[in-house]
């Protein structure tokens, strides 16, 4: 990542990002620079900057709303949709990682990395900026690289992972990413995952991205049952509770008990199609469908003390 010390004002600002050609933006996205060329067209999501000769090139900017576009065309999202939220979405606020040599870290970098069995490489790649926006952070670069890596097939040497030098890599980057503090009291929100699962690298990149906006997020790890999880949340008097759960018959049964024992305590459950009959009915209890939905709602949630 590139750095700057900002105890010496009089030494030379850093570098601005390179401005790419549509050729460069397309294998860092994997897509055709046709598609791209269809996007500039139909939803102008094109390049903004002009090189010598006039030909366009697209800023770091660019590059992020085309990240965030893919993102969203990948989770099956119309393409119309996608380009609107991607040129609403507030990409200045989050400045993007940077590789070595000062280019905007993209999906394709950490995925040949990890292939590799770099860790160091893929925990530079991912780190994220002190400005960096954690949310955009994870569905613009760490949702892609996972996306990737679950679509390959690979002959890995002992000792070698490409998914755990990914985790190993964003949960570095939450760790060392700081967490603004404040004199009151923050708004608790636990996280929970589905009994008999493996704790979701996105349990931690919900918890740093609700961190980084003043609420006391806590994953609670090891084996949680109903009653465990109504004395935690009676304890740490959460103003919400997020079950996470990733198997189609995930067990929502701590769900139901909050949802008798705390009416009023907003739950939020992410869990895939298959367990979504599962889920017990409630006021208080909601399906979330996406990370930057669940965000906001808990947001909203833990600001207010109210629901959502």
């Amino acid at each position: 990542m590139v750095t700057r010390d900002d105890d010496e004002p009089t030494g030379p600002a850093a570098p601005p990002a390179p401005a790419l050609a549509v050729a460069a933006v397309a294998r860092r996205l994997g897509v055709a620079p046709a598609t791209l060329r269809t996007w500039d067209r139909r939803y102008g999501l094109g390049p903004s900057e002009h090189s010598a000769g006039a030909h366009r090139r697209y800023s770091a900017v660019d590059v992020e709303r085309l990240l965030v576009m893919r993102r969203l065309t990948l989770d099956g999202v119309a393409p119309a949709e996608s380009a609107r939220i991607a040129l609403a979405t507030d990409v200045t606020a989050g400045t993007p990682a940077h590789s070595d040599d000062g280019v905007p870290t993209t999906p394709t970098a950490v995925v040949d990395a990890a292939l590799a069995g770099d860790v160091a490489r893929c925990t530079r790649l991912l780190a994220i900026d002190d400005v960096a926006d954690v949310a955009l952070w994870w569905t613009g670069l760490v949702e892609p690289v996972l996306a990737a890596l679950a679509r390959r097939t690979v002959v890995d040497p002992p000792g070698v992972d490409a998914v755990a030098a990914v985790h190993a890599g964003v949960l570095a980057a939450l760790r060392e990413h700081p967490v603004p503090l404040t004199g009151t009291r923050r708004p608790v929100v636990l996280v929970l995952v589905a009994p008999r699962e493996a704790r979701p690298l996105v349990a931690h990149a919900l918890a740093g991205a609700l961190a980084a906006h003043g609420v006391d997020a806590r994953i609670v790890g090891g084996p949680v049952g109903p009653h465990h999880a109504v004395e935690l949340t009676a304890m740490t008097r959460a103003r919400a509770v997020v079950t996470i759960g990733q198997r189609s018959d995930a067990d929502l049964e701590v769900v139901e008990r909050l949802a008798q024992e705390h009416p009023d305590l907003s739950q939020f459950v992410m869990v895939p199609d298959g367990a979504a009959d599962a889920m017990p009915l409630g006021r208080s209890v909601h399906r979330a469908r996406t990370f930057t939905g669940l965000l906001h709602e808990l947001l909203a949630v833990a600001t207010s003390g109210g629901e959502p």
